[in-house]
């Protein structure tokens, strides 16, 4: 079969088209004819050697996918030749080979069956990020209907969908972003009240939105000096969430606020086998979530196929794309 396979760390020119070995099916896994993938933030990261989460070299990389189930494993009842399936489910340490190739092998616990109501290339983009979004607001901040909670960056590929999931939990959710375009974006996912952050700074949102209090949740998902404005913008006795937290900050303001910092690192679930069946089950009620019109995936316009990946890649790196960066395999 055809794949992009790395054989060392470095920028995204590393990719090369080799022909390899199709993976043989083993017990608990699927052999998915790989339809889409999408290019996230820690790909870049794995590709370049910063996180320290690669398979062994020569490596496939990428995470999402979305595909046909052609061959099922002993032990394996969920799913059944023919099935749509997607997932998150390799192309990192400890799991199986990754979406940049024709087949993936994956981990039957990793995937669910694909929301009828959306393309491959759409179902390849909510992964990753959903279950980032997923495990930050209700397995880490407990999120609860009524509640308001400030989500950064909305048409970011976790802040976009963390939108869509607040609502679909009954929360009164505030975002951010950097253009009228982009909150015109927030505002149609769901959000209620959109805040231009280059036009507003911090004390003056919590002021005009809160009264000077903040709010009880921030969802911080760029990172960086960010995550110092998150910690601004919370209430007493309030939630942090982060999921790019690799820098320094002061952490006094959560002393004298009595701040939680909960950081989502999704891969420590990933790598581990004893682990990773909640993100399948997860991916299912996501599913009946998109079925219902409740989420959908905001994908940049500019879609790539597999034998541009390393375009892709730098087109993520450049920071101007908005939504999810998809990629349509083409062999």
């Amino acid at each position: 079969m055809k794949a992009q396979i790395i054989v060392s760390f470095g920028k995204p020119e590393v990719f090369q088209l080799k022909e390899i070995p199709k993976p043989e099916i083993i017990p608990g896994h699927v052999l998915i004819q790989v339809k889409a993938t999408s290019v996230n933030p820690i790909d870049t990261k794995v590709r370049a050697g910063v996180v320290q989460a690669a398979p062994e070299f020569p490596a496939i990389l990428h995470g999402d996918v979305a595909g046909v189930v052609v061959e099922g494993g002993e032990g394996v009842t969920k799913f059944q030749v023919g099935d749509e399936v997607f997932g998150c489910a390799g192309g990192f340490k400890g799991m199986a080979s990754g979406a940049l190739a024709e087949y993936m092998l994956a981990d039957a616990n990793l995937l669910a069956h694909k929301p009828k109501n959306i393309t491959m290339e759409e179902a390849a983009a909510l992964p990753l990020v959903t279950l980032t979004a997923w495990e930050a607001l209700f397995n880490r901040a407990k999120l609860i209907p009524g509640q308001a909670i400030l989500i950064h960056a909305a048409t970011g590929g976790v802040g976009h969908v963390a939108i869509q999931l607040a609502k679909w939990a009954g929360a009164k959710v505030y975002t951010t972003a950097s253009s009228k375009e982009k909150c015109e974006i927030g505002a149609k996912l769901g959000a209620d009240v959109t805040i231009n952050y280059r036009e507003e700074s911090v004390q003056d949102y919590i002021q005009k939105y809160t009264d000077g209090k903040g709010f009880g949740i921030v969802f911080d998902t760029v990172g960086g000096e960010n995550l110092d404005r998150s910690f601004e913008a919370a209430s007493p006795h309030g939630t942090d969430l982060a999921i790019a937290a690799r820098s320094t900050h002061d952490l006094s303001p959560l002393q004298a606020k009595g701040l939680s910092l909960h950081v989502t690192f999704l891969l420590l679930k990933l790598m581990n086998k004893e682990s990773r069946q909640e993100y399948g089950e997860i991916l299912e009620k996501v599913a009946n979530i998109v079925e219902e019109g409740k989420l959908h995936p905001l994908l940049d316009e500019n879609i790539f196929t597999f034998d541009e990946v390393a375009k892709a890649h730098k087109y993520l790196e450049a920071g101007k794309h908005i939504g999810k960066i998809v990629l349509i395999n083409n062999w």
